[in-house]
């Protein structure tokens, strides 16, 4: 495969006293909130009754140092969180990345009683989101929601970074993920996948792959999809996205590319665009007779952008368990779930060690896809 590359709501507080949300017009994206609180006493201290005894007083003496060993324990022992979270977001406001994070912080919000921070930090393939989340206190109150390109490709694709997010991000949980689907134009004569592989073999010049950016999960896709075929002849034409390229893709210009399938199924159901397999372990509910491709006779090839949680390294194992049950829990709520299924996410649920093996897994797969491919950024 040749590549062609240009470079051009809050909820409430716990003790249910009114929480009024206020909106900065000027950062859509960012929450934050004025609270009015009443005051609260502390209880009297006292004594209620009177020490007599030795032994009373030796009672008394224990229960005052428990109570300066509670004060040492580390704030992980502690009622966590005891304040505002904020998730910065490695993309840009509106897309997969920033819808999931958004839903999961809502669900830490109805959870916890304590507001939640959407701080969308989009550059550098979602680099400097993720310096920064590796650079931040790790206390649990500074977390970040990434994808696939964001951990596990991108340690290859660039040549220098500043910070490693294998090694300085600790994999909490996923919300879900976007499968890839290999789609052509209609006109197109090929029915099936094998019919596609052989067409284009027997015409190298009449077929080309619609590139979303280099380096981008789809474009690897295409890749390793093409090594696999046998398609070494099939030529990248780049565009700036993914919206561009499928444009290119249903109006002719171009024949072939791997989509998801959340924005793209009304041009499947029409029939401008033929799906002809899923890069799935199993079949999609949503497109039930598009055969994966390891039905097509392509075993293990399966891929998809998961989009998930990531704390700084060293945040305490007892809050990195808790924030991996938030992420469960949120794809079993019926809201959360409709919203998912709406936009053509499935769901992920995994506990922190399961996405743990996840994330390095697939790190083994693309290290090896991105060498082969010979992809490097500046």
């Amino acid at each position: 495969m040749s590549l062609a590359v240009h470079h051009d709501d809050i909820a409430k507080p716990a003790n249910q006293l009114e929480a009024k949300p206020l909106i900065d017009a000027d950062r859509p994206s960012i929450v934050s909130v004025d609270f009015h609180f009443d005051a609260v006493k502390a209880p009297e201290e006292e004594a209620v009754f009177a020490l007599e005894n030795d032994a009373m007083k030796h009672c008394h003496a224990l229960v005052v140092a428990a109570a300066v060993a509670l004060t040492a324990l580390p704030a992980s022992a502690q009622t966590y969180p005891s304040k505002p979270i904020k998730i910065m977001v490695s993309t840009s406001a509106g897309g997969a990345t920033d819808i999931m994070a958004r839903i999961l912080g809502h669900h830490i919000t109805t959870r916890t009683g304590q507001p939640h921070v959407i701080d969308n930090r989009a550059g550098a393939s979602g680099n400097l989101a993720m310096e920064a989340v590796a650079r931040a206190v790790p206390d649990g109150y500074t977390l970040g929601f990434a994808n696939t390109g964001n951990i596990t490709i991108n340690p290859y694709l660039f040549k220098t970074m500043a910070f490693d997010p294998l090694n300085d991000l600790v994999p909490v949980g996923p919300v879900g993920t976007v499968p890839l689907f290999l789609v052509i134009n209609s006109k197109l004569p090929a029915k099936t996948l094998a019919e596609f592989i052989t067409y284009a073999k027997a015409n190298p010049d009449k077929v080309s792959y619609a590139g979303a950016g280099v380096g981008t999960t789809p474009d690897l896709t295409g890749g390793e999809f093409a090594r696999r075929a046998g398609l070494d002849k099939l030529v990248v034409v780049p565009f700036r996205g993914t919206a561009p390229a499928t444009a290119a893709v249903i109006g002719g210009e171009v024949q072939v590319t791997f989509v998801s399938m959340g924005p793209h199924i009304e041009f499947v159901r029409n029939g401008t665009l033929r799906v002809l397999a899923a890069a799935t372990p199993s079949r999609r509910p949503y497109v039930p007779d598009v055969p994966t491709f390891a039905e097509a006779g392509f075993p293990a090839f399966e891929m998809s952008t998961w989009f998930s949680l990531f704390a700084p390294k060293g945040t305490p194992k007892e809050i990195v368990d808790q924030l991996d049950l938030y992420t469960r829990e949120v794809q079993a709520e019926p809201e959360a779930r409709k919203r998912l299924q709406a936009t053509f996410i499935d769901p992920l649920a995994l506990t922190q060690s399961e996405f743990a093996a996840l994330v390095k897994a697939d790190a083994v797969k693309y290290e090896r896809i991105v060498r082969e491919q010979g992809i490097k950024l500046e």
